[in-house]
């Protein structure tokens, strides 16, 4: 601990982005203790209630307490934007080391040209239609999470293919090879540990594009209009016109929870970049 405390001195990006993300899940976990999560729903509580006593946050136009609602909406985004990082994650990590270990045959070319194409196709307009096919559906957080990771996974795809072409032609690599490993166990053994920070701040990158996609496609109105996540709490905002009544709290507890989650995950990636990267990281 001593050791991991010296070093995000060192790396202050890392420390805040991991204080931010931290103090997040400890809102929404610990805050389900202080507040009945079912004020987070429609009808629950008075409706257009400024900040109070009762309602430290106020209530919106729908009857929900807003306090309730940010700290069950903040788990919900999260929890949609870790299944579309991680199942994004995942299916790049498999391509992308396929493609980069087995880089100049027809394979790689094949898997190549299939990133190519599909990343020609605007990711955002594959979400609507997606999303719209299934909107009579009630789409929940696991469901939402696995519409946004069908786009989720081609970026880091192509950035992992690149980081193994350039890995596999490495010394320790072609040792391998002459000792008699295989395929398969130089790159479970040999490129995936040396990738791991790589691959984790991949993680951080692919959770924010995510939660980035979520929101654009609930602040449309695509997704459970019952939920209390924040991109759905935007769009009521939005349909009841909070900056025109002046409910100014409707609007400014939602849009600080995405400023902090979102800076939490840009920090946090920048942090793990200087693990990474070994030219950016700064001595002690």
């Amino acid at each position: 601990m001593k050791g991991f405390f010296s070093y995000i001195k060192r790396n202050p990006a890392l420390g805040a982005g991991l204080g931010i993300l931290i103090f997040l899940i400890l809102f929404t976990s610990l805050g389900r203790l202080i507040v009945d999560p079912e004020h987070a729903y429609p009808l629950s509580v008075k409706a257009n209630q400024p900040p109070s006593a009762e309602f430290p946050f106020g209530t919106d136009r729908q009857g929900r307490d807003l306090l309730a609602v940010m700290v069950v909406g903040t788990g919900m985004t999260l929890q949609i934007g870790a299944i579309a990082g991680a199942i994004g994650l995942g299916v790049g990590i498999v391509l992308g080391f396929v493609a980069g270990y087995y880089g100049g045959t027809f394979l790689d070319t094949i898997i190549t040209s299939f990133i190519d194409v599909y990343m020609s196709i605007p990711s955002f307009l594959i979400l609507i239609l997606i999303a719209s096919t299934f909107r009579n559906i009630t789409l929940g957080v696991t469901e939402m999470g696995l519409i946004v990771a069908i786009v989720s996974w081609a970026g880091p795809a192509r950035a992992i293919r690149a980081q193994v072409l350039s890995m596999r032609e490495r010394p320790f690599v072609m040792m391998a090879k002459l000792s008699g490993m295989g395929n398969i166990e130089i790159v479970m053994k040999e490129l995936v540990p040396n990738l791991l920070p790589f691959l984790v701040m991949s993680l951080s990158q692919a959770v924010y594009g995510g939660i980035m996609a979520s929101l654009g496609l609930e602040a449309l109105g695509i997704g459970s209009r019952r939920a209390p996540t924040m991109g759905m709490t935007l769009y009521y905002v939005n349909y009841y016109s909070a900056f025109m009544v002046g409910m100014w709290w409707w609007i400014i507890e939602p849009v600080a929870v995405i400023v902090l989650t979102l800076t939490s995950l840009v920090l946090t990636s920048f942090g793990l970049d200087e693990i990474a990267n070994p030219r950016a990281r700064r001595k002690a």
